[in-house]
């Protein structure tokens, strides 16, 4: 593969970023990174905004009658870095691992190419921060500043380790779950192990709880559709001859449907009022972090994928749905427009802490997105 200079010049911008991960509205140098290079852009052809961490890009189109948005998300995540990458992150404890990195890149790759050759309608770039948590899509559309250039349609794309380079996987309808986090907090009474008569057990309360959260995707979910509930972390104690009394745990929620979603927090509670009768115990719930589903509007789908098997090279494969989550959902609620995977043939997967995206995806990406834009946006 030749590369060729503005190829290097995102590549390197990729490399810049993975070494300044940052954590959700916590991105103030990701930001400034993104201020810097768009300032160096011809400063007649666009307008600029932020939005807290964020960065909303308007390119002035020759003669608009709609706007195209585009987003990319710029929030890191708290891992320890394991690449071994000479550009590795400066941040400890922290890593772009799941390639917002890349996405960053992109999306100033294409921001550029539109700006030195406007097309016919507007073009709003939106980096939106957190979408690893606490979750910005929604406030950033609720905002002054988005709903200022409000999009008449919108897309977006997510690395995918497990395609290679040139491939694109997409499909019409559901793509990603609606997620929720989920924490349970319960409080008993502690004591003294030899006297077990004398204290509610918060950690034998926390293991009745953990077996009985189970039972709900198999007992109060319809077989037809998909849910998990994951309890990935559980805290409780501090010695071996004390009884608990408190106890915590942490984990996931993840549906096919929004109903099924309502359904399984609905169950979840009852089921936790249960425990606080049985083990005369106080129990709290946290649901953290929500995400509505990523569902792909069917006309736009169809046709960014027809688009892709005529007039280029990349290869388009019609994927499953996933059970991940992506606050990109929010946007699309309120906007036709659609998601899709970019191949980036990884042997470590997202959210790992060796994850090493091909590079080669990226100029391969700002090529395709480019020339897509163009296609929607010129007369």
């Amino acid at each position: 593969m030749v590369v060729t200079y503005m190829e290097n010049v995102f590549i390197q911008i990729r490399r810049d970023l993975h070494q300044i991960p940052e954590l959700g509205f916590q991105e103030t140098r990701t930001q400034q990174y993104i201020l810097n290079y768009i300032y160096s852009l011809p400063k007649e052809r666009y307008e600029i905004q932020t939005w807290r961490t964020g960065v909303l890009v308007k390119v002035l189109g020759r003669n608009p009658i709609k706007t195209i948005g585009y987003r990319a998300d710029i929030d890191g995540l708290p891992i320890e870095e394991e690449t071994g990458y000479s550009f590795a992150s400066s941040h400890q404890g922290m890593m772009h691992a799941c390639g917002h990195d890349l996405h960053m890149s992109i999306a100033l790759g294409v921001l550029t190419e539109i700006v030195n050759c406007p097309i016919d309608d507007d073009v709003v770039f939106i980096f939106q921060p957190a979408e690893e948590g606490p979750g910005g899509a929604q406030p950033m559309i609720e905002s002054e500043e988005f709903k200022r250039w409000k999009p008449d349609l919108i897309f977006a794309l997510h690395i995918a380790p497990e395609y290679p380079v040139g491939t694109i996987a997409t499909k019409k309808g559901l793509l990603f779950a609606n997620t929720s986090e989920l924490f349970i907090d319960l409080k008993g009474k502690g004591g003294h192990a030899a006297y077990p008569h004398q204290t509610n057990d918060m950690v034998v309360a926390a293991s009745y709880l953990v077996t009985q959260l189970q039972s709900i995707v198999s007992r109060n979910v319809n077989p037809l559709d998909a849910a998990v509930i994951t309890v990935g972390k559980i805290t409780g104690g501090t010695v071996q001859n004390i009884i608990a009394e408190t106890a915590r745990l942490e984990g996931t929620i993840r549906t096919l449907s929004a109903e099924s979603m309502e359904k399984v927090k609905e169950r979840i509670e009852a089921v936790v009022q249960g425990i606080q009768a049985s083990f005369q115990c106080k129990a709290s719930i946290d649901y953290g972090s929500m995400y509505y589903q990523v569902f792909n509007h069917e006309e736009l789908t169809a046709e960014f994928m027809d688009f892709i098997r005529e007039d280029t090279d990349v290869q388009v494969i019609e994927c499953k749905e996933a059970m991940t989550g992506e606050d990109f959902g929010y946007m699309l609620r309120e906007t036709p427009g659609f998601m899709f995977w970019l191949g980036v043939e990884s042997e470590y997967g997202l959210h790992h802490a060796k994850l090493q995206p091909n590079e080669a995806a990226i100029p391969a990406a700002i090529s395709l997105l480019t020339r897509y834009i163009s296609f929607k946006g010129t007369r």
